[in-house]
């Protein structure tokens, strides 16, 4: 595989953060996504931006499955323009709707491997140019590397409660498939700021987090990774 800066990935997830946080709207979860601060931005005096202190993820990956494709649309478009020109913020990708990147002009996407069968070769890719693949196997790493992605997230690694009952790979796993492309690997899964460092200590490109960025209430959890050295956006192709 390709080494390259380490990064945080923070994973959406709109009713994991209603059940935190209570009955939100969907503006008011647009507006906490959007106070995050990517912890590679720098002043021109070399201070990193951080809002209250403290540290978000480099990288947003909008997955929110219990939205049907309109409204996810609709939400990705708004979250899309809070997001704007602003590179104090993460990068934003569009998870499994073509639409809504057609309709915002991002050129990322994630996709589960499967709609990346289906959409290979046909117009719902055609203006894409990084497309990201969940896989949960060396093999499915290695076809949909063959299919075009840029970088993979790799499941499920530490034991969740997203995958109840089910044993977590570990971090053997998570170097076998790493080795296995040339690509960055992203493990997800059961990862919080405890366990953090062994992702950091493998091979994997860098972590994803989807549980531990819906619960915090203020960004203060993310305090001691503020030193962490990230370089400034550019995902994946930093990685490149």
């Amino acid at each position: 595989m390709i080494m390259c800066t380490f990064k945080l990935v923070g994973v959406s997830n709109y009713e994991l953060y209603r059940k935190f946080h209570g009955t939100k709207s969907l503006e008011e979860y647009a507006e906490y996504l959007a106070s995050f601060v990517a912890p590679g931005n720098r002043t021109a005096t070399g201070v990193r931006v951080e809002r209250n202190g403290c540290s978000g993820p480099d990288v947003w990956i909008i997955r929110e499955k219990h939205l049907d494709e309109d409204t996810y649309v609709r939400f990705f478009t708004g979250l899309w323009k809070k997001f704007g020109d602003n590179q104090d913020r993460a990068v934003l990708i569009p998870h499994t709707y073509p639409a809504a990147a057609r309709k915002t002009g991002c050129s990322r996407i994630h996709l589960p491997l499967p709609l990346l069968r289906k959409y290979y070769g046909t117009e719902n890719l055609a203006e894409i140019r990084e497309i990201g693949v969940s896989v949960h196997s060396a093999e499915e790493a290695r076809e949909a590397e063959n299919l075009g992605a840029v970088y993979l997230t790799l499941g499920h690694v530490f034991a969740t409660d997203c995958k109840a009952g089910l044993l977590p790979r570990g971090i053997s796993f998570l170097n076998q498939v790493c080795d296995s492309v040339r690509i960055p690997v992203y493990a997800i899964g059961g990862i919080h700021m405890e366990n953090l460092h062994q992702i950091r200590e493998s091979q994997g490109a860098g972590a994803c987090m989807m549980s531990e960025y819906m619960r915090a209430r203020d960004s203060s959890i993310f305090r001691h990774h503020a030193g962490s050295p990230f370089a400034t956006l550019s995902f994946p192709a930093a990685c490149r």
